[in-house]
């Protein structure tokens, strides 16, 4: 009997271990499913998957605030550099003056520069070509050669912040003469040959725009510091019937002195002529830079009246081919002094009020300058010859006094030579073409605008 009850009571033990066993497993399963719900996989795992996102889970909390922040700063950094992509003032310009290298065939150092293939029958073949094209574009005006004026800066940023601004100015002068004058514009960025830089670039481009150009008769070269302070004024264009190359200076400092600066070539005129061709290959052995303009520099120092040291340059070059080669081209050269094809700046600059006072446009002269050529001052440059703030101001000034001579077309004038600001000077009429000044010079309203000096 208490046998029988012992073992009745074990079976009941099991079975209540079997119950409790079966509830603890499925506790543990619900456990799981929860964990899981919570965590928000909705999926089983392995259980090294199950612990990493149990471990997340539990540490995401701590993370959050450091892991904002970062992004954040991440955020901000990335705006910052997108914000100063797009800002002009942060941008470096001289970035993109960086110069692709230059894998072309080098010029062999022993054989002399040349500009180009000779070139023995120009005339001949620009003589054909007029004929061959009669209908050609033509807008001069009658008894007037079809000239083209030539001007250029370097294609990188000027090294200094203003600089751009000034020849936005000269280029701007430059048109407004040319279209009083029927003259046509070319202005080049161009460095057509890189051993030709500097004072001699200027030497490939004429040519090239002669050899491409034949229906122009004359090409006027004008230096980019160089500006017209005489819009009236009409070059004498029958005086040079009988020449080819017409600069400013004077026939004894060229001829008897040998003065390096017996001329000027910041602004002359060329004949689109065979004569004009064989010059150009007689000016140019000198132009490479390096070692041979180097040596000529020496030979031109020594050569010269009164040049300095330094390399070789083209108006000490070209005063010397005419000094030491009279008969070959000087009876076509014509050194012009009656009036300012190049006016030194120093010497002009400070009379513009006098000028005002005294004279009127169209003379040209000591009177009232073709051109003001700002010699030395360098505004694009980072350093220059005289003081940036004397060179800056009357630069302004040149521009102003040529510019009252097209603004007052239209009733205007500046307030002074040195402000920008603008005054009205004429009244509006009815009939503006019947409107009559003291002069009567190219335009019906072209006269002098006297202006304050302040």
């Amino acid at each position: 009997m208490l046998e029988r009850f012992l073992g009745s009571r074990r079976v009941r033990q099991i079975q209540r271990a079997f119950r409790h066993g079966k509830i603890t497993i499925l506790c543990l399963v619900m456990t799981v499913v929860v964990l899981r719900g919570t965590i928000g996989a909705g999926k089983f795992g392995t259980p090294e998957q199950d612990f990493i996102e149990i471990r997340d889970h539990l540490y995401s909390r701590k993370r959050a605030e450091p892991h904002r922040v970062l992004e954040e700063a991440q955020t901000t950094s990335t705006e910052t550099t997108s914000a100063n992509a797009n800002s002009y003032v942060a941008f470096d310009p001289m970035k993109l003056a960086v110069d692709e290298e230059d894998d072309g065939p080098k010029r062999d150092p022993n054989e002399p520069y040349s500009l180009g293939p000779k070139i023995t029958d120009w005339d001949e073949q620009r003589s054909d070509w007029l004929k061959e094209n009669p209908s050609f574009p033509n807008f001069i005006r009658e008894n007037t050669p079809r000239v083209l004026l030539v001007t250029g800066s370097s294609p990188k940023p000027c090294e200094n912040p203003v600089g751009d601004h000034y020849l936005l100015k000269s280029i701007k002068n430059k048109i407004d003469y040319c279209r009083l004058h029927a003259i046509e514009v070319f202005y080049n960025f161009a460095l057509l040959d890189a051993e030709m830089a500097g004072f001699w670039a200027k030497l490939p481009l004429i040519r090239k725009l002669l050899l491409s150009h034949p229906e122009v008769e004359f090409l006027w070269w004008m230096d980019s510091d160089a500006m017209f302070t005489d819009m009236a004024f009409e070059i004498p264009w029958d005086r040079y019937k009988d020449h080819n190359f017409v600069m400013h200076g004077w026939n004894e400092m060229v001829y008897d002195e040998k003065n390096w600066i017996g001329l000027n070539t910041g602004s002359f005129l060329l004949r689109n002529c065979q004569w004009t061709l064989d010059i150009l290959d007689a000016w140019a052995p000198m132009g490479p830079k390096g070692k041979v303009r180097d040596d000529a520099g020496k030979i031109l120092t020594r050569e010269l009246k009164n040049r300095p040291v330094f390399e070789a340059d083209d108006q000490s070059a070209m005063v010397y081919i005419l000094a030491t080669q009279k008969e070959k081209w000087g009876d076509k050269v014509y050194l012009e002094n009656h009036y300012y094809l190049h006016g030194y700046w120093g010497i002009l600059v400070d009379n513009y009020e006098e000028y005002i006072e005294k004279y009127h446009p169209g003379l040209g002269d000591h009177r009232w300058p073709l051109v003001t050529h700002f010699v030395g001052c360098k505004p694009c440059g980072k350093f220059g010859d005289y003081s940036v703030e004397r060179c800056l101001t009357q630069m302004d000034r040149a521009f102003n006094f040529g510019d009252n001579q097209i603004l007052q077309m239209y009733g205007f004038a500046h307030q002074s030579l040195g402000s920008r600001k603008v005054k009205r000077i004429r009244n509006e009429t009815g009939n503006p073409l019947e409107v009559k000044d003291e002069y009567g010079l190219l335009h019906p309203s072209f006269k002098a605008v006297k202006v304050s000096s302040s």
